[in-house]
């Protein structure tokens, strides 16, 4: 069984005192922004139910967000629009994400755990980027659960504004209820334009 806490234990043993875990939601969609979460653990911290936020239903998800701050020494969320990832692309923009995540602490962290992306370069505190880490590091599951809470929320708002494109229910993924109302209504403010099949739909005139 994985001990989650494996991590953060590691390091406090290795006299760090704040440690931060990264984690964004929302890379893979068509439409909205991309976010990301930093959360700094207590060191006592043991929250129950604590996974990556995918393994999760969002009722657990809901009820893990007021454990997480309760439990939580400081939480930092930042988007990136649809706007600066068609600019800038993807992975750049989730990496602005994570590092403004960071940023945005109210606690400094001494020591950075992002889910699959290497930071070192762009961080003033030392860092590791863990693959699968929302399913290995405690800190980093809970910032996933936060990313998405956090932005899934956000679509629910934007689907008061676009009933007809279900952001309340795919969350601007490419789902084929999702792309059917594409090509129906064409695109909102929102969407990625660079992302395919909007892209491809764009060129051939097809919305």
């Amino acid at each position: 069984m994985i001990d989650l806490y494996a991590h953060e234990t590691r390091l406090l043993n290795s006299g760090y005192d704040y440690i931060c875990g990264v984690d964004e939601a929302g890379r893979g969609p068509l439409a909205g922004p991309v976010v990301a979460a930093a959360v700094i653990l207590k060191k006592d911290a043991r929250i129950k139910g604590l996974n990556d936020s995918k393994k999760l239903t969002k009722k657990m998800r809901d009820k893990l967000v007021d454990e997480i701050k309760l439990n939580s020494e400081a939480v930092g969320v930042c988007f990136v629009s649809n706007e600066e990832i068609d600019t800038i692309n993807i992975l750049r923009a989730t990496r602005q994400a994570m590092i403004s995540a960071v940023e945005n602490l109210k606690v400094t962290p001494d020591y950075v755990l992002i889910d699959a992306i290497d930071l070192q370069d762009y961080l003033k505190q030392p860092s590791e980027g863990i693959i699968k880490g929302d399913m290995l590091s405690a800190s980093i599951a809970a910032a996933s659960i936060i990313a998405k809470v956090t932005r899934d929320n956000y679509m629910d708002m934007i689907h008061k504004y676009y009933p007809e494109y279900g952001f309340n229910k795919h969350k601007g993924y490419p789902t084929k209820k999702h792309i059917e109302a594409i090509k129906r209504y064409g695109i909102t403010p929102i969407h990625r334009k660079t992302f395919k099949p909007i892209k491809e739909m764009l060129l051939e005139n097809k919305i």
